[in-house]
């Protein structure tokens, strides 16, 4: 199991879908390439990371052995539910003001299989009243700001522009945190 770290009274939560192999490896979230790439966009966008929390919506790596190498598998229904009580346990405990989903998985575990990270990026929606049963979110209202997952960035064609989109949406959210 991989839980979340960082600022217990964070500003900021950032939600991924699920640990990577070195993440696993290692039992912390975001201590990959995608979270090397998360922490610089993050620091592009003017966010203060002593602020900030780091978890994923689904507590374990799921994946499929291709040789030597465990490849990701994202995660389905069943994972999201069955991580579901740890995930908010964690909104227990913390207050943030924003909260970030980081790609489709989270988004959908936070606000149902509907929302369309594609469409609503880099806008401020209301939490919890837009959130998947907002009653199991013991948090006060927030706001929140989907946006890509940074591994999408390494895997885009375009690796610049790709960045350049994240960080733009991470902006909203420092933006969020100035007023």
């Amino acid at each position: 199991m991989v839980f979340g770290r960082g600022d217990a009274h964070a500003r900021v939560v950032f939600v991924g879908e699920q640990p990577g192999d070195i993440e696993d490896q290692k039992g912390l979230p975001f201590v990959g390439p995608a979270g090397h790439l998360l922490r610089r966009a993050v620091d592009e966008a003017g966010i203060d990371p002593a602020h900030i929390y780091i978890t994923n919506a689904v507590k374990h790596f799921r994946f499929e052995m291709r040789g030597k190498r465990r490849l990701h598998k994202t995660p389905d229904r069943v994972h999201i539910e069955a991580c579901r009580p740890w995930l908010v346990g964690e909104f227990a405990l913390l207050h943030p003001e924003v909260v970030v989903p980081l790609g489709a998985t989270a988004a959908k575990a936070l606000l149902g299989p509907t929302f369309r990270v594609t469409q609503q990026r880099g806008r401020v929606l209301q939490w919890p009243a837009t959130a998947q049963r907002p009653e199991d979110f013991p948090v006060e209202p927030a706001k929140l700001v989907a946006t890509i997952h940074p591994s999408a960035v390494l895997r885009a064609d375009d690796r610049d522009i790709a960045f350049d989109s994240l960080v733009a949406d991470l902006r909203v959210v420092a933006r969020v945190l100035r007023h």
